[in-house]
Formats: structure tokens, sequence, C-alpha cells
């Protein structure tokens, strides 16, 4: 018989409790690889809508609270079926932002936003119900495809990142008062950044035992002290942060607008079909499995009524987070309690807006320097999964061709502008979205290929 697993053996179990230090400098890498993009959206979207300092504080804390309710729920499966009991990491998605300023741009406010959430949690937890029958519709070849192309799509984010964020142009720099190194496309952000890399591929390559599972986390540190040093560090809006604040409930009302809520039901749907990838990912990276029936019918259904609740408690749409998907691809830690801390220190950030402020602080180029190797990570999970089928020409077809298109036209800028702004929020902004759709139709048309022929 195996000896039961012990100690460290234990952050590769999903169940037991590992050492808690080792566990908390894990989770706190965790943290880190997402906290900015959990923050990032509700900070765009206030000024979207042009809320008061004191709602958009509401907006950012809602949207890290109920963040750190939606992960608890998928690690903590109520009667074993409400949730996936997978190590996932939930926070605000990207994925929605331009719907998002779509409805803020029409007049519409977190009402609206709101409204629409809870539509598009009604839509998710339809997929869950079915997923069994929808993922008959998605053999390795596919979710292979759409993990793959999950990755391409966080490169641009990962180099914007590196050069220091978009955002960063002289004149915000210069309005702020910040210096000049900040701005995006500077030197100083692509040495830090290359540093920070740097760092992180040395400890992962070279270092053993906790210094290379938090590599990442340690890379952080040494490119956020480089960056101190460069004086692009500010500590001014940590001041004026309150201590501790609760988000309130239905704060700011719900209201139903039919066009906000179909495209924000649509982009539920394809993200209902993208979290497929992301749980594959982790348990085909981290677990050496392909994910249950139950864990994705769970998993899905919990991440339509969260964010149900979400939506109740002002908070902003989530989804899981491919970044900590590719964090447990490459460490392979699996145990929940070091997830089940992260969201403990998710909530603390919700709740303290001085905590949450701190951590804002890193520089974008630090978080790129870092993220760029999990993402790359996360592409070359999608192309274990694509591998570990017969590269026919009908499979290479599907892979290339999906890939190809929804890359292609999320980055060919203006070449979807003559067709209805929410047609190109659906099907421009995301390359998941088309690679996914086309992967699932080329394998549904193309023939399929005789066992003699694929010899």
């Amino acid at each position: 018989m195996d000896r039961p697993a012990t100690g460290r053996e234990l952050l590769f179990q999903f169940h037991g409790v590992p050492p808690i230090g080792t566990s908390i400098s894990l989770a706190l890498q965790h943290l880190v690889a997402m906290i900015v993009g959990c923050v990032t959206p509700p900070i765009m979207i206030a000024s979207a809508i042009g809320l008061s300092l004191s709602d958009q504080v509401l907006l950012i804390q809602a949207s890290l609270v109920m963040s750190a309710v939606c992960t608890l729920l998928q690690l903590y499966p109520i009667g074993g079926r409400f949730g996936a009991g997978l190590p996932v990491i939930l926070g605000v998605s990207f994925a929605y932002v331009p719907s998002m300023q779509a409805i803020a741009a029409s007049g519409g406010g977190v009402a609206a936003i709101a409204g629409a959430m809870i539509v598009g949690g009604i839509v998710a937890i339809i997929v869950g119900l079915f997923v069994k029958k929808i993922r008959l519709l998605f053999p390795p070849v596919i979710t292979g495809t759409v993990v793959f192309t999950i990755g391409l799509s966080l490169y641009p984010t990962a180099i914007n990142y590196m050069a220091g964020g978009t955002a960063n142009t002289l004149e915000s720099i210069t309005a702020k008062g910040l210096p000049e190194a900040l701005v995006y496309g500077s030197w100083q952000n692509w040495l830090i950044a290359a540093l920070t890399l740097t760092a992180v591929l040395v400890l992962n390559n070279k270092a053993k035992g906790l210094c290379r599972l938090a590599s990442i986390l340690i890379g952080m540190l040494f490119g956020y002290v480089v960056a101190l040093c460069f004086g692009m560090v500010s500590f001014a809006d940590v001041g004026d942060a309150a201590w501790f604040s609760l988000p309130r409930f239905m704060h700011f009302g719900v209201t139903f607008d039919l066009s906000s809520c179909i495209a924000i039901g649509l982009l539920f749907a394809i993200n209902s079909i993208q979290a497929i990838g992301d749980f594959t990912a982790t348990t085909v990276g981290g677990m050496n499995r392909e994910p249950t029936d139950r864990e994705l019918q769970g998993g899905i259904i919990a991440y339509g009524a969260s964010n149900i609740l979400t939506a109740l408690f002002g908070g902003l749409p989530t989804a899981t987070y491919s970044q900590n998907v590719g964090i447990v691809t490459t460490n392979k830690v699996v145990n929940r309690t070091v997830f089940a801390l992260t969201g403990a220190f998710l909530l603390l950030a919700g709740l303290s807006p001085k905590f949450a402020a701190v951590l804002t602080t890193i520089p974008q180029c630090v978080l790129g320097g870092a993220t760029v190797t999990v993402f790359s990570t996360i592409a070359m999970t999608g192309m274990k999964l694509i591998a570990s089928q017969d590269l026919t020409a009908r499979n290479t077809t599907i892979v290339g061709l999906s890939a190809a298109l929804g890359v292609g036209i999320s980055q060919a800028a203006g070449a979807l502008n003559q067709f209805p702004d929410s047609f190109t929020m659906i099907f421009g902004k995301s390359p998941v979205v088309v690679a996914t759709i086309m992967a699932v139709l080329l394998n549904l048309i193309l023939p399929k290929e005789s066992k003699e022929s694929k010899h």
C-alpha cells in the first residue's frame, strides 16, 4: 500500500492541509498574479460610467469580495454538486469589458450591467445542466485548441504589461505627478520586465523546493525592489485608502435592457464553454487527468449562480483566471488550502481598501515580466492536449484554421468595422470566441478519418 502523503507532498494533492507557511507563500503568488487583473476592469468601467469616488471604491470592493466568494464556491462544492471541486481562481474578467463599456456609452450604468449579469448567469446555469451533451462537442483536439488560443490571446496583454501598460501615456503620467520612467514603452519598463523574467526563469530552472514553487512571487518581489530603486512605485493612494469597508447589497440597483442582456448573455455562454478549457488545463496540467462531467457541470452551474449573486452586490462579471491555471500547470500545486488562502486574501483585499491599494502599487512591467511565462505555459498545455491525439490532416486543419481565424480577426483592427457594434464586441474582441466556434464547426463538418488513413 502507498503511504499517505505528508508535509509538502500534500501540496500536490487536492485534499489535506500542507505546511501553512508554504501554503501562504504559494497563495500570495496566485493573489499577486491576478489582483491587478481583478481591480483594473472595475476602475475602467467606473471611469466609463462616470461614478463618484465613493461609488468607484464600492464597485472595486464588491468585485474583489465577490471574486473571493466565487472562488470559494468552486473549491468547496455545496452538496458535492454546486461547484467544481477543482483548484481554480475566479476574478473579474476582461472578456466582458468591451460589452460593459458599450453599455456605459449607451447611457446604462452598473444597474444595467447587473441586470445583464443575472440573465447571463441563468444562461450559464443552462449550459451547465446540459454540459454532458455539450462536452461531446469538445474532444481533446477542441479543448486543446481553445486552451492554446487562450494562451495566445494573453500574449499581447503580457507584452503591454511588460512595456508599462497602454494607459500610462505621457499625459496621464505627468498629470498624476509620476516619474516618466512609467510611460508606456520606456526602456526602464523593459529593463525591469526583463530582469523580472530572468529571475523567474533562473528560479524555475535552477532553484529547488519552495524557491522553485514560488518562483513567480520571488521574481515579482525582485522586480518590485528594482522598480523602487527607479522611483517607479507610488504610495500616494495607500495613505488615503480606508482600513475597512463592506460592500452593499443592491447599492447600484438592477435594470434589464434587452441589447445589454443579449450581449452579456452570449458572453456568459461562451465563457462557460471557455471554462471547460480552463478546467481541462487545470486537471491535465496539475492532476494528469481529464475533468469529470460532474466537475464540469458543478463548476459551470456555480459559475452562473455566483455571478447572479455578484450582480446583486454590485460586482462585475467573474470568470476562471487562465493566468492562475498557468501557475498550476507550472508548479503542479493543486491543494485547495492554497487556493482557499488566496480567496481569503482576496476577501481581505476587498474588505480593506488599504490592503488592496498596497498590492496595486506593483508596476505593470513587473507583472508582465512574470506572467509572460505563465501565459506561455497555458499555450503549451493546449499543445499537449492537441498532441495527445493523432496529428492527422483533419486534426491539424481544425487546430490551424481555428487559431488562424480567431487570432487573425482579433489582431486585424477594423476588420469587422462594417458590422454592428454588438457583433464586433462578441466576435472581434476575443480570439477565443471565434476559435472555439470554428473548432466545433470544423469537428462536426470535416469527415472523420478511417483507422487505415491515420497510419
